[in-house]
């Protein structure tokens, strides 16, 4: 297992996850994979740990095994993991198109073997997904703004949440657009060149950073992120 480099705390909880995972599914463990932004090295205070866990079969008795370990390293390092049967994957990355296109592209291997790299994602797809989940963030950030933006904490919040579906759905724009991006904020940054919304990603990377932004902003930079939204939505619309 080759890391990148990540805290000594997450790499423990890691270390100790994945052998945990072996006694746990033992040969029915088909793959555990680390993905998101800690597989870039890239991981924030505020990051989930993201990890893919890829079975043969799915046995209760394995899935009981777990459970503690599970929970031990949600609350050590926030780890989210997502089980899917090997006969799944096809049908979960076509479904899924945009996580799974995301997944592609940044993972690590940490136990078993590469089950992602080669998986298959239509074009269609892929287009698809992306404007389901521009459509999705876009209500839910409009429904955010009316609930939550009295509460500054709570709008940046709900803005620190929004960076990671709307920079992953940026990068899987510029793919069906011909183009390419280092990582998915450097593909946000991209696509907003040269329009209104260039502004507002400062803001979007500091609430991503500390889950707060300074007194009196919050509310102004939450209606914008759902205007973005919706424009990237429009941009998504508009793919052949």
């Amino acid at each position: 297992m080759s890391l990148p480099p990540l805290p000594e705390p997450v790499s423990q909880a890691l270390g100790l996850f994945a052998d945990a995972a072996r006694a746990a599914f033992g040969t029915n463990l088909r793959s555990l994979i680390l993905f998101g932004s800690a597989a870039e090295g890239k991981l924030r205070a505020t990051s989930d740990v993201n990890v893919l866990i890829v079975l043969r079969t799915l046995e209760r008795n394995e899935l009981d095994a777990i459970r503690e370990p599970l929970r031990a390293a949600q609350a050590a390092i926030d780890l989210q993991a997502m089980f899917v049967l090997e006969s799944e994957l096809p049908a979960a990355a076509e479904a899924f198109a945009n996580k799974f296109d995301d997944i592609r592209w940044r993972h690590v291997v940490l136990v078993g073997d590469d089950v992602v790299n080669t998986l298959t994602i239509s074009r269609d797809a892929l287009v698809r997904r992306v404007r389901q989940v521009l459509l999705n963030q876009t209500l839910r950030l409009r429904d955010a703004y009316a609930e939550r933006s009295l509460r500054e904490e709570q709008a940046a919040a709900v803005i620190a949440d929004a960076a990671g579906p709307l920079r992953t759905a940026a990068a899987a724009i510029l793919e069906l657009e011909g183009r390419a991006a280092s990582d998915p904020k450097s593909a946000l940054a991209t696509l907003v060149v040269g329009s209104p919304f260039a502004a507002v990603l400062p803001y979007i990377s500091e609430a991503r950073e500390r889950r707060m932004l300074a007194p009196g902003t919050a509310a102004g930079v939450l209606f914008d992120v759902a205007r973005l939204a919706q424009w990237m939505h429009q941009r998504a619309a508009e793919l052949p």
